[in-house]
């Protein structure tokens, strides 16, 4: 019990090491990126960004703390299906390159939101602001949670920290590295995020194979034969984890959480041409099979050592990777890289979220993109914000971390779907004092829709997200004239 104590102790003490290390290289690089730093800087980049540094960054934005520590434990309860929503979201990166992002290009867009004014009116304008700054206040506290807890688990209980303090100096991190140059310093930040977070992956994986007493090929031979490494289910149209299921959602979990987001595409409209931003866009979305894999294929090495071992396997697939990497099970390295892998996953998307959110706010809400002392202030506001959404999440959260990230993307996120469908892909004008009513109906009914399905014995999936959209999308339609007016100019892309 005494080593098991000090083994925690020694374990915490790295991890916070780590975290203050990591923080002092964003911080300089932050500095270097920052210098001279405007408003256009801050919302833009002055569309001078490398498309190939955006793609490399982009990796590792979009997967988050909560992919790092939950997907390896995503065998234990659903084998490797998770791999048929990934492949679904090539797809739907494909169809935001050509689809959406010319249409933003063409209309030199800061915020993605103000298509909606142009198109469909004020009111579809400002609610498609309010349901995506909901949305990703919510989903990113969920992922940034993670890396909250883990330090609050592993090194401030000990210490008799509060879990409010713990997150209130984390974001107050954030919002210091993010404060003046905004976008242009995450361009730079992702991409060190990134690299760190695959090479803790790899490295890692490299040492739970080491302990296992395997070969590189012996590992791919054992993980391609274990019983948890099914990746396809066709024969049961009623599961989660049915093939089309999984697949259509993953294209239409990228169509929103990507195209229609205004956190992911900030970052894609500062490259310097519509080309350039269809090449990252491409590129980064065809890493996800591959890095998805390798954390799948890490959840079943980890499972055959703790058989090895005679360790019980964790209830919660979430605490999987945490038990061995997070309290010195692996030894002193795996402990900096888990740490290292989850923090450059979880600050990567918090970072730009609160900097998105931030761009929204004033450009969509306030209409004012040159005034430095309100953004300022508003981006302060958002870390506050943000940090208090945390706090919420710990106190009300009931289910699996990345379940309640995609539960949350399905109720608010599918009115956005519906007023970008309805927008593109007809020329009929809503009434636009109706589209406040609509956009919050919508999720309320599909509420109810999903709790009367489970009754009856059938269980939605990301699949709510679709049906979410398409009833937003009806209604709509019922409620619209049949061209658009003379000045609203139906813009799709060319």
């Amino acid at each position: 019990m005494v080593f098991r104590s000090l083994n925690r102790t020694f374990a915490g003490e790295m991890m916070i090491l780590t975290v203050l290390l990591y923080f002092l290289v964003l911080f300089g690089v932050s500095r270097w990126t920052s210098r001279q730093a405007t408003n256009e800087t801050f919302f833009r980049a002055e569309r001078k960004s490398p498309w190939y540094m955006v793609a490399f960054g982009m990796v590792g934005a979009s997967i988050s703390g909560v992919t790092f520590v939950s997907v390896p434990g995503m065998v234990t309860k659903i084998e490797m299906t998770y791999l048929q929503t990934c492949l679904g979201f090539i797809v739907g990166y494909f169809a935001v390159a050509f689809l959406l992002l010319p249409l933003y290009y063409r209309l030199n867009l800061t915020s993605i939101y103000s298509y909606l004014g142009q198109r469909l009116g004020t009111r579809a304008y400002q609610t498609g602001a309010c349901f995506f700054l909901v949305s990703k206040m919510s989903g990113a506290a969920v992922a940034f949670y993670v890396v909250c807890m883990l330090l609050q688990r592993f090194v401030f209980d000990g210490a008799g920290v509060p879990f409010a303090l713990t997150v209130s100096g984390l974001v107050a991190l954030i919002w210091l590295y993010t404060r003046r140059g905004g976008i242009k310093t995450l361009v730079w930040t992702d991409t060190l995020q990134t690299f760190c977070l695959l090479g803790a992956l790899l490295l890692i994986i490299y040492k739970v194979v080491g302990e296992l007493g395997l070969t590189a090929a012996e590992a791919v031979e054992t993980v391609s034969e274990h019983p948890m490494s099914r990746i396809f289910v066709w024969d049961d149209w009623t599961s989660r984890q049915y093939f089309w299921k999984q697949f259509l959602s993953g294209i239409f979990i990228v169509i929103v959480m990507t195209g229609l987001d205004q956190d992911k595409m900030q970052k894609n409209l500062t490259c310097k041409t519509l080309r350039e931003a269809q090449k990252d866009m491409c590129s980064y979305g065809l890493a996800f099979v591959p890095v998805n894999l390798l954390f799948l294929a890490l959840g079943i090495l980890l499972v055959l050592l703790a058989d090895r071992r005679g360790i019980a396997l964790p209830a919660a697939g979430d605490e999987l990777l945490t038990m061995f990497a997070a309290t010195g099970e692996l030894g002193t390295t795996v402990i900096v890289l888990f740490t290292l892998g989850v923090v450059a996953a979880s600050f990567s998307s918090a970072d730009s979220a609160i900097t998105s959110m931030t761009t929204s706010f004033c450009v969509d809400i306030c209409k004012r993109t040159d005034d430095v002392r309100l953004r300022k202030k508003v981006h302060l506001g958002m870390s506050v914000v943000f940090a208090v959404f945390i706090v919420l999440f710990r106190v009300f959260n009931s289910t699996s971390v990345i379940d309640a990230v995609y539960i949350l993307v399905s109720y608010t996120y599918g009115p956005l779907l519906g007023l970008f469908a309805f927008g593109l892909l007809t020329s009929r004008m809503p009434r636009d004092r109706f589209v406040p009513y609509i956009a919050v109906a919508s999720p309320l009914v599909c509420l109810v829709i999903d709790k009367a399905a489970a009754a009856a014995g059938y269980a939605f999936g990301y699949e709510l997200l679709m049906m979410n959209g398409i009833l937003t999308f009806s209604l709509l339609w019922l409620t619209s004239s049949s061209q658009c007016t003379p000045s609203a100019e139906c813009q799709t892309p060319s």
